[in-house]
């Protein structure tokens, strides 16, 4: 393993930030000073970082959370708002949040301090679905508009690609995507003739389902549904 992604699963800082704290000179290797973020060590290596020894690689934790509406998706925030991270126990370990829910969404969201495994559920390649309840003002859905969510629609940044729709209400939708685009689902209901969202919740990540947590409640993961979430 590279030196400074052993600094970043060992919870010193990101992978960047370790890159500056090595190239500054306060990171040694087996009591040898080491400026080369790139140096292979091993869970054997004695890496100190200002002199003190770290312990290696944080253990991984995943955590679901339902995200209230009107709570930040994001680690921190400048103006003091409240965001998910304080909502589950960080026990000294680096968190961060998967992925993304705007302010006024609700629903699904994972916690986590392994980067490994955020990248694979978020990265668009490998095409993890999303699952949406959506309530919409105005007329009922048409199924013109359940058609064209299905077939795929065009945005400002590109067509979508075909989503799953099943009618829930006159009013109320469900939506899986395999994408992550800025606010996608209010756009693609926007497209479709439908501009007003009165409450979108994200139900499902991967295999994952909300199910019955309450918002503002969180759980830990079983090692069988991490190793599902590994696994897509």
């Amino acid at each position: 393993m590279r030196l400074a992604k052993y600094l970043a699963h060992a919870g010193v800082a990101s992978r960047r930030s370790a890159e500056t704290l090595i190239a500054a000179g306060r990171v040694s290797v087996d009591g040898e000073l080491v400026t080369d973020p790139a140096r292979d060590v091993t869970d054997e290596s004695r890496v100190a970082l200002d002199g003190q020894p770290l312990a290696g690689a944080e253990p991984h934790v995943l955590y679901a959370l339902h995200k209230p509406v009107g709570v930040l998706s994001s680690a921190s925030d400048a103006r003091g708002r409240e965001t998910v991270l304080e909502l589950v126990p960080a026990a000294g370990l680096r968190l961060y949040p998967v992925g993304r829910l705007d302010l006024d969404s609700s629903g699904l969201m994972l916690i986590t301090n392994d980067g490994g495994l955020a990248n694979r559920l978020t990265h668009p390649r490998f095409q993890v679905p999303k699952t949406y309840r959506v309530e919409l003002a105005g007329r009922p859905i048409g199924q013109r508009a359940l058609d064209a969510l299905r077939s795929g629609v065009e945005l400002d940044d590109g067509p979508t690609a075909p989503a799953s729709v099943r009618r829930l209400s006159a009013r109320a939708i469900e939506l899986t995507i395999r994408e992550g685009r800025n606010r996608q689902v209010r756009r693609m209901c926007q497209a479709v003739g439908h501009p007003v969202v009165i409450a979108l919740t994200r139900t499902g990540f991967g295999p994952l389902r909300l199910g019955a947590l309450a918002p503002g409640a969180h759980r830990r993961l079983r090692a069988a549904e991490v190793e599902r979430l590994r696994a897509l």
